[in-house]
């Protein structure tokens, strides 16, 4: 038996757990034995040992849900197990109420990470990758700043142009709330009213972390600012929310014609006389911060800044390495990139200018366009089910258990299009009754080419995003853990099956599809060096979209989308690159160790079906199947 002392952090390689109500790390002894470790907590206090960790885990749940009910309706979780009725709730933003909740989930990650180790292995892993993330939505409480998302954790702006309650809630009432009678139209009108007091409350959020100084660089006002003032442009007869409500009373039995009127027209009025004057003040709140917005546009121009930006490298990218250590690995991953890419393009006969000029004129061929209309978008969509097929027909050849939710395509909503990325996914619900779902983003269909969608689609879907979260969700896992949000490992995997995709014969006799798959993994690396350029190294958002148009040669819309998204998500950006490495190196050594031992559909499954994890546990996952062969 091998003793090693570690600290347990979240999202971290050394597993070092950072506890937001205390400035100190807990120090641990973990005992690593054949199977599970065994963690002897210095300090460990009596009252946790007495609470069950089922009873902590429950108590946990339910006030987790009563604070962020829109991730329960995200999935679809039945009222059990939630612990109350939230279907006629949303997210609590409210200054005071959110700081009981980082605190509570503070406490329940220390009584966790106390409680006497257990016996039993799967008991032992939800204690400790429990505690990993009930302290993941606690945040710091060095940075008091930002708010609690239900998947970023914490995040520096409450109010910007890609997530937050001011997008999010619309996404969970237009997606999400199902309407299967009249009580359930009427919650929907309550969520809809409590959707006008939370973006109150996200006001009054803003102006509290603006007035200590946390303003957003000025490009992200105005990109705020744009979709604020979009939305209110919109007639109030073609606004989702009215739409959606209207298509999803319309066939409903049981409510009279009279009603449905009564109804849409409960509807209209909150938009028209709560709603639309709630956005319009929160633009002009925006308007008068612009004078006091940040002189850079990297989070280091906030106060502490720097020391934020070291601590979204663990959440957010799980990782140890310093910001300096981060750029010069993109940097050295771009030159490799680029260097197949080169060798394809001038096999194919493409051999004048750089790379990224080269597959930016290649991506302006008309043979691998789609017509921008309504015929071409149907088209594109059309495509995107028949990669989905197609990958499906072969998948056993790598995998070996079977996800049990659906996925489809559709198109983002008008209003996002502008400020959304080019590819997202959302979680299917728990019952599997929604289907996970590939938004494809038709803002400019000359941006859109051929030969990028299939690695675009095999990241969101199979074996991607889809493939993971739907083996996730399938697990006995306490809700919380079905959900987990540890983006290195759900976003690294994403990255890594664009490979498997390639080694299952996906872009065999297509050099077209596998430029378009290296141009995805090039993007990926070229988000190591922007993410830490903008926020470690001082760039501008000038100098960031520069730099990855020169390097991969994507136009100017989609680039400044991107740029703007890492100027938000500090972080977020790293997880996909350092993900996929560990995943590949964790393989390898696999492959080097076991030999003729080694069966990829062994290791995928060893992978997945323990579930969302730091890297470190995954790494211990991984060591212990060698050990058992």
């Amino acid at each position: 038996m091998k003793l090693a002392s570690l600290k347990l952090s979240l999202l971290s390689a050394s597993l070092t757990l950072l506890f937001a109500c205390s400035d100190q790390e807990q120090t641990i002894t973990i005992i690593k034995e054949e199977k599970q470790p065994v963690l002897d907590v210095i300090g460990v206090n009596d009252a946790a040992n007495i609470t069950p960790i089922a009873e902590i885990i429950s108590e946990t749940n339910t006030e987790f849900f009563k604070v962020r009910p829109q991730l329960a309706s995200q999935v679809a979780a039945e009222q059990s197990s939630v612990g109350y009725y939230y279907f006629n709730k949303l997210d609590n933003y409210d200054i005071n109420k959110d700081l009981m909740f980082r605190n509570f989930m503070a406490a329940k990650s220390q009584q966790m990470l106390e409680h006497e180790p257990s016996d039993d292995p799967i008991t032992e892993d939800n204690r400790l990758i429990l505690a990993n993330i009930y302290s993941y939505y606690a945040g710091k409480t060095d940075f008091n700043f930002g708010f609690i998302d239900s998947y970023f954790g914490h995040q520096a702006f409450i109010i910007n142009q890609i997530n937050g309650p001011l997008i999010d809630s619309i996404a969970v009432l237009t997606n999400n709330h199902k309407i299967e009678n009249s009580k359930d139209a009427k919650d929907f009108i309550e969520r809809l009213s409590a959707f006008v007091e939370q973006s109150k409350q996200v006001r009054n959020k803003f102006i509290l972390d603006a007035d200590k100084g946390w303003v957003p660089p000025l490009a992200i006002l105005n990109s705020a600012h744009s979709y604020l003032n979009n939305y209110t442009k919109i007639n109030v007869t073609k606004n989702s929310l009215l739409l959606t409500f209207k298509d999803k009373i319309a066939n409903i039995t049981s409510i009279d014609l009279a009603e449905q009127k009564q109804l849409t027209n409960d509807v209209k009025n909150i938009l028209i006389n709560e709603l639309y004057p709630s956005f319009n003040r929160i633009a002009d709140t925006l308007i008068t911060y612009k004078p006091k917005a940040a002189k850079g546009d990297g989070i280091w121009a906030q106060p502490d800044g720097d020391k934020f930006y070291q601590y979204t490298i663990k959440t957010q990218g799980d990782s140890d390495l310093t910001a300096e250590e981060i750029h010069q690995l993109g940097l050295a991953e771009v030159a490799r990139i680029s260097a197949d890419m080169d060798s394809i393009l001038s096999q194919l006969g493409y051999e004048m200018g750089t790379v990224a000029e080269r597959m930016n004129a290649l991506g302006k061929e008309i043979r691998f366009s789609y017509e921008d209309s309504e015929q071409g978008k149907e088209q594109l969509i059309s495509d995107l089910n028949q990669q989905i097929k197609d990958i499906n027909n072969i998948i056993k050849t790598q995998f070996k258990t079977p996800i049990p939710y659906d996925v489809t395509v559709k198109a983002f909503p008008k209003e996002v299009e502008e400020t959304s990325a080019g590819g997202q996914y959302t979680p299917p619900s728990l019952d599997g009754d929604m289907p996970g779902v590939f938004w494809i983003n038709l803002r400019d269909m000359s941006a859109i080419t051929k030969f990028d969608m299939p690695t675009l689609t095999f990241h969101e879907t199979n074996p991607g995003h889809h493939w993971q979260v739907s083996l996730n969700m399938a697990q006995q896992f306490p809700l919380l853990r079905k959900l987990a949000p540890y983006n290195a490992y759900v976003e690294g995997w994403a990255l890594y099956s664009e490979q498997v995709a390639y080694e299952m014969g996906m872009y065999k006799n297509d050099p077209y599809g596998n430029l378009g798959r290296l141009k995805a993994e090039l993007f990926r690396a070229t988000r190591l060096v922007v993410d830490s350029g903008i926020h470690h190294k001082r760039w501008s958002r000038e100098q960031g979209i520069k730099y990855m148009m020169d390097v991969t040669g994507n136009p100017h819309v989609e680039v400044k989308s991107e740029i703007e998204r890492y100027m938000v998500w500090p972080g977020q950006a790293l997880g996909y690159k350092l993900g996929m490495l560990k995943i590949l190196e964790l393989r390898k050594q696999a492959k080097r160790l076991l030999k003729n031992k080694f069966d990829i559909r062994e290791f995928h499954d060893v992978v997945l079906l323990n579930g969302a994890m730091p890297l470190v546990l995954l790494e211990q996952k991984v060591n212990d199947w060698i050990a058992s062969k």
